[in-house]
């Protein structure tokens, strides 16, 4: 009787010690909701990246740059690591959301937060370069923001990186693998088929149904960008800086000046758009932007780098160009030695015009990529993998699908990609809870069994 008292006591001290170390709703609040925080910013940031991989590859040899490492690694490595960053970034994020391998979900989280924390402080100080591209072109944060923005998400991982289990688990750990084997292939294959095809959304000033002209304007009352010059004068032997309003006499000497900008002001979404042909060396950007008409321009920002696989295609869309009166040009970054080696290759017969790198890469994400215009606004853009082919060039632009914009409205597209990845993952979270239930219903049913036939004795 003794015995079975002391053990009694025992398993109560062993029960209100549990009951203590429980996470209070609280605790279970707070940790949930950075769970949340930190998993939503990395999916929609691996996502962004994910499906615009070309544009994350740019980013990343922007960095190498400010580091001095340009060219250093060739293209095919820093386009695997734009892909591999994006499908980590995504499937973190993926992971956290569902609570799978919590514990190491959120350490992994956690370094990687760290890692991004320190190199956006050196963005911060040094403002290397201007825009981090966290969030690829979708959203655009200065320096100063982005470090803010990964303060807080560092906060938040290692709130989750102390309290892993504090996380709700939606997915059981047999069926894990599911959803983390269909998360990766989901991602993966969403940036090859984006390198094959183009962005499924496309955050750039540049996008289908934009008027080139309209991107251009600056409105009235625009901030206007402001500078600061400095003068450095010289008298006696002695260098001293002014300004515009402490200039000295002509006893100082000029000997340099330098020009900071304070405000940048308002910066128009399309700038610095310039096209010169390579011909007549004139300005034809008004020309091109102004032709009621449909015209074709073939953009290809290095012409010793494009892919020439689909140059008979490219020459039949020229001819069908000519036979209907549409203008037809070719874009590039390359200089006079690079168009005549791509003519020589493929026998190229359309007029060529220089236009700024950056801005070529900005307009379409495939090298060749073929976008069509009327009026100055963006109707089509095709990638060299998907150029129309001949059963499409039978009848005018006008009438045909060709010559209209997409009816695929930005809406759609999302339903679809909730449909080809939330809608799966959603199923396997209700089967999955379905079948935890029903265990646990299994479990109620025998233990009642069990009581009902073994009814527990009274103590004397």
């Amino acid at each position: 009787m003794k015995n079975n008292k002391e053990k009694t006591k025992e398993t109560t001290v062993k029960d209100k010690r549990s009951d203590s170390q429980k996470p209070t709703t609280i605790l279970r609040l707070i940790v949930n909701l950075c769970r949340f925080l930190v998993a939503l910013t990395f999916i929609f940031s691996g996502y962004v990246k994910a499906i615009d991989p070309l544009g994350t590859q740019y980013k990343i040899q922007d960095y190498l740059t400010a580091l001095n490492l340009s060219g250093v690694l060739p293209d095919i490595v820093t386009l695997s690591a734009a892909v591999i960053l994006a499908a980590i970034e995504f499937c973190l994020g993926v992971f956290l959301l569902l609570a799978i391998q919590r514990r190491a979900t959120t350490r992994i989280a956690f370094a990687f937060m760290v890692f991004m924390t320190i190199v956006s402080m050196w963005l911060w100080i040094a403002n290397p370069i201007s825009d981090c591209g966290c969030f690829g072109d979708a959203v655009h944060l200065t320096n100063g923001q982005t470090l803010l923005k990964n303060i807080i998400l560092l906060a938040c991982s290692i709130v989750l990186m102390i309290y892993p289990t504090v996380l709700v688990i939606l997915v059981s750990k047999t069926n894990q693998w599911i959803a983390m084997n269909y998360s990766i292939l989901f991602i993966i294959i969403s940036s090859l088929w984006s390198l094959y095809t183009l962005p499924r959304f496309d955050f750039r000033p540049y996008h289908i149904g934009a008027n080139i002209p309209e991107g251009m304007v600056i409105p009235e009352g625009a901030p206007q960008p402001e500078f600061s010059t400095t003068f450095i004068l010289e008298k006696d032997g002695v260098q001293k800086e002014f300004t515009l309003e402490d200039y000295p006499d002509s006893t100082w000497t000029f000997v340099d000046s330098k020009t900071e900008t304070i405000s940048e002001g308002y910066v128009p979404p399309i700038h610095d758009f310039s096209i010169m042909s390579m011909d007549s060396g004139e300005d034809i950007t008004e020309d091109i932007l102004s032709d009621t008409n449909y015209v074709f321009l073939l953009i290809a920002p290095h012409l010793e780098n494009a892919n020439d696989g689909n140059f008979g295609e490219i020459d039949q869309l020229y001819e069908y160009a000519q036979d209907h009166h549409y203008a037809f040009y070719g874009l590039t970054a390359s200089d006079e030695e690079g168009v005549a080696q791509w003519r020589e290759m493929t026998g190229a017969e359309y007029p060529f015009c220089n236009v700024d790198e950056t801005t070529l890469k900005t307009m379409i994400r495939s090298n060749p990529g073929l976008m069509l215009l009327k009026a100055g606004t963006i109707i089509r853009k095709w990638s060299h993998h998907q150029l129309p082919d001949s059963s499409k060039l039978k009848q005018p632009l006008h009438a045909s699908s060709l010559g209209q914009m997409p009816a695929t409205t930005v809406a759609q597209k999302i339903v679809a990609v909730l449909l080809w990845f939330a809608l799966p993952l959603f199923i396997l979270i209700l089967a999955d809870r379905l079948w935890a239930w029903t265990k646990w219903l299994k479990k109620w049913k025998r233990y009642q069994n069990i009581y009902k036939h073994h009814p527990r004795k009274e103590e004397e």
